[in-house]
This record gives structure tokens, sequence and C-alpha cells, in this order.
């Protein structure tokens, strides 16, 4: 049985989509403070609906069931958010995952597949990021998800707990077949922002900041699929399960696509002018993040299949189903 905390939202239900393609059992834990009932349903998963900050009940979730492994994707992810509120982040983050961490230990449960974050690199040094690259985050998320994997190396050297840490990008895009998508309230990230503006009569897209030391002025980043980063976790778990060490890894592209270039992306797919105005920097951007890869090629086989364009299509499939209301509980 492998255990998906926060297997109700975005990438955890991915995550809960390739374990099942690939044979394993799955059981979800997630308190639906950000995840939706609705992709439970559609997942016809065993659900437990209940908080990390709350030892009980995800300590109950191991005397129900015998946990093998667990894939933990439950956090807070904003970026802005945390330097705004970093006590939320410290909390939810950090103290969360001690909670599941003990119970694991307690269980005899000693395998664990991470959701780590670029964030943790701070402003890049390199044109493309290796795991090596120094470590400095310049917002409270980052430094919640750094802390955790320092925790980690402990609770690996002092218990045997292993891990595998995979270092996000910025993931994107949707299931192919429109099971489960980005779904955030509010929602945050770039591209289904840009999708959004297309509903509702045209609203206006906002850029944050045309004047980074980049290509076009706006920030760039590194769009990994998320069915791309599912896999990954199917690939993390036979690594552990095969007797693999505790490791971190990138999961990126290895390319790096401006704001504008998304957003000229998103036009092309949707056929639609998004109208677009220029606002100031977001607290906590770098101006280019971009992955080193080939780590994750090397040790796990792992490479991303999906294009740009495959991404951005099923987001925007996806967001046609929100804007209907044709998902429901």
């Amino acid at each position: 049985m492998i255990l998906v905390t926060g297997g109700a939202g975005y990438i955890g239900s991915h995550c809960v989509l390739a374990l099942q393609s690939s044979g394993y059992d799955v059981v979800v834990f997630d308190n639906l403070e950000k995840g939706h009932l609705e992709i439970v349903n559609t997942l016809k998963v065993k659900f437990i609906q209940d908080d990390l900050k709350n030892l009980a009940g995800i300590d109950g979730v191991f005397e129900r069931y015998k946990i093998d492994a667990v894939i933990h994707c439950a956090a807070h992810i904003e970026v802005g958010e945390s330097v705004i509120n970093p006590q939320k982040y410290y909390y939810n983050n950090v103290y969360g995952t001690l909670n599941l961490l003990n119970a694991m230990i307690k269980h005899n449960s000693h395998k664990l597949i991470f959701s780590s974050t670029a964030a943790m690199y701070g402003e890049p040094q390199h044109a493309r990021v290796d795991e090596n690259h120094p470590q400095n985050p310049i917002n409270p998320y980052g430094r919640s998800k750094l802390m955790t994997e320092n925790i980690l190396d402990d609770y690996d050297r002092a218990y045997g707990l292993k891990s595998v840490r995979f270092r996000y990008f910025n993931a994107a895009g949707a299931d192919a077949h429109a099971r489960t998508g980005e779904w955030h309230e509010p929602e945050t990230h770039l591209i289904p922002n840009i999708l959004k503006s297309t509903f509702g009569g045209g609203t206006t897209f906002e850029v944050y900041g045309e004047d980074y030391d980049t290509k076009d002025g706006t920030c760039v980043r590194d769009y990994v699929d998320v069915e791309d980063l599912a896999a990954a976790h199917v690939l993390g778990l036979e690594y552990l399960v095969n007797g693999g060490q505790t490791d971190c890894f990138n999961l990126g592209t290895n390319q790096g696509h401006s704001v504008k270039e998304i957003y000229a992306a998103c036009e092309r797919i949707t056929q639609k002018h998004i109208p677009v105005k220029t606002g100031s920097r977001r607290a906590g951007d770098p101006a280019s993040l971009v992955a080193d890869n080939s780590k994750a090629k090397t040790v796990l086989g792992w490479s991303p299949r999906k294009s740009l364009i495959d991404t951005i299509s099923t987001a925007y499939a996806w967001e046609k189903l929100l804007q209907s209301g044709s998902i429901n509980a």
C-alpha cells in the first residue's frame, strides 16, 4: 500500500493515477484545504480526510493500513504568500512533515518520496542548475523545503529512513484524459492564469515585471509536464524498493521559457487574443530558473516526454472543464 499525502491536490492526484496504472494500491491523505473531493471521487481511491498537523490522524493511517512507502505531496506552495505569512509555511510544511516522519518510523515504514522544489536554490549561478548548486532560498517556501531535506538526511542517518527528494521546477499541464488538473483557489501559477483570462469576457492577464535580466525582460522558467513528474515518482519508488539510497533529483526539461513566450504559446493554442498589462515584480521571484536534469536521467532512467505545446493543450482542456462547471463531487 502506498500512502499519498496531498493526493487530492494537483501533483499528488497525478501521482495517484501513475501509481494506479502501475498496479499499486493507494490511499490518499488530504485535509482538502487545497485539494478537492471531486478529484478523489474521480480517482476512485481510498481516502482519509485529516491534517498532517494532527499527529493522531496520520498515526491512525499507519495503524489502519500497512504502508510500504509514502509519496509526500502535501504542502503550502505559494511563494508570495510565504513571504507575507512565513509562520503558516513553517508550521505546515516542516511541523506537518515531522509528524509524518515520526509516524513512519513508529510503524517501520522507511521509504519516502518527497516533493521538494527548485526554489531552494535561490538566484541561479549557472545557466542550468544541477543538484550541487548552492542552496540559498530567497523565500520562506524554499527555506521550508530545504529544512525538510536537511531533516530527511538526519532521519536517514539516525533511523534508516530512505528518501528520494524531487526538486520540481515549474509543474504544468493536466492529465491527458482530463481526470485531474491544476485547480488552485486562488490560482497563482502562470499557465492556468493566462488560460483563465480567455474566459469570462477576456479579463486582462498581468505580467509581473518586464525589467528582469533575461532575453525579453520577463522571468524565465523550466516548465515540466505534470504527467512526466508523476512518472518520475513511480521510478523513484522503484529505485527505493530496489535498495536505492537517499538522494535528490531535479525534475525539469533543461529548457527555459519566458513569460512572454508562454503567453504567445497560449494565444496560439486557444486561438484567442489575450489582453495583457505589466505589473510590478513579485517578492521572492528569481529572474531565471532552468534545470539540469541529467542526474534523474542517469540514475532513474527518467526523461520528460511532453512538449510545451502538449502541456498547454492539456491545461487548456482541463480549464474548459473547470469553467463549464462540469466537474461534480
